[in-house]
């Protein structure tokens, strides 16, 4: 799997003063499991040490300024930042991670300000905005945003389900495949978004008979969009407790007293998600539940993770 990451982030000493911003949750965590393609428009543009930038509201238009001594500086930005993005591009990624607050890479969190010196809001910076139109179902975010429990692990998840949809799709699957990739994704996706599932399902079934180019078309957007909206609380429980009905049969009345204590507990965030779903696991494998065993949404990434470990990992 590769993400693209802004240099920075990786430990690279060209932020403007020289120093970085080095984020060891991406370096040595994902950095286990995925292969970095760094960028920084900024740095190609200006060198390192280099006077800050800002980006200025003036006659309705964008415009990069030193802060330094107020120069134009848009278009040697503008110009290393398409340079990146070819790079990048040429690169399979499955996802992007940006310096937060950056005038190039911020993620609707760099700071535009007016002709006056007043701060007028914040916008996606100049390479994140081309970024942004070049893949609109990448999985992005910026390493700010990834400090939050909740959001690390919606983007964690939707960056491992987007590299599985890749790998599916470069495999020549076949309608048949496509029905069990649908299937194993099943629990994660009403936990994303049910609407989305259902209508999901009905391209799989193809009622109208399109051929499988144009079906797997029509999946891939409806997948890749399903993937990149947050889970929540309310939503997950509604799939533990789907889950839960698998073993309604074989479960004694002690175990199921445990098992919806568990996610009870999990919705009124006393324990982690991690609880109820070891729960579910242990009891999927002690009564052979197959069906369950195979679902994507039990292990969405390498648990070596623990992104679910923690309670402020639901909202």
């Amino acid at each position: 799997m590769k993400i693209a990451v802004s240099s920075c982030l990786l430990g690279e000493k060209i932020r403007f003063d020289g120093g970085h911003k080095h984020d060891h949750f991406v370096t040595d965590e994902l950095g286990r499991f995925a292969e970095f393609v760094p960028f920084c428009p900024e740095h190609l543009a200006f060198g390192t040490p280099r006077p800050s930038i800002r980006l200025l509201r003036s006659d309705n238009q964008l415009i990069v300024q030193s802060n330094k001594d107020q120069v134009d500086l848009t278009q040697r930005l503008l110009e290393t930042s398409r340079n990146e993005l070819s790079k990048i591009s040429n690169e399979p990624l499955c996802g992007i991670i940006f310096k937060s607050k950056s005038p190039s890479c911020g993620l609707n969190s760099a700071k535009t300000y007016l002709d006056n010196g007043f701060c007028e809001g914040k916008e996606d910076g100049i390479f994140a905005a081309m970024c942004r139109e070049r893949y609109p179902l990448l999985p992005m975010e910026e390493e700010g945003r990834l400090q939050d429990a909740w959001l690390r692990e919606n983007f964690v998840m939707q960056l491992f389900a987007y590299d599985a949809y890749e790998q599916f799709k470069t495999s020549n699957p076949t309608i048949k495949e496509l029905v069990q990739f649908h299937t194993a994704y099943k629990f994660m996706l009403q936990a994303k978004d049910e609407k989305l599932y259902r209508e999901l399902g009905n391209i799989v079934a193809n009622r109208d008979k399109l051929s499988f180019e144009i079906l797997l078309a029509m999946y891939e957007l409806g997948f890749k969009t399903a993937i990149s909206r947050k889970s929540s609380i309310k939503k997950t429980r509604n799939v533990l407790e789907h889950l839960a009905g698998f073993f309604k049969s074989e479960l004694t009345k002690e175990e199921k007293k445990i098992l919806h204590s568990h996610i009870s507990d999990f919705a009124d965030k006393i324990i982690p998600l991690i609880v109820p779903l070891s729960t579910i696991s242990l009891y999927a494998q002690k009564y052979n539940t197959t069906y369950l065993l195979e679902q994507t949404f039990l292990n969405p990434y390498p648990k070596t993770l623990a992104l679910r470990s923690h309670i402020d990992a639901g909202k």
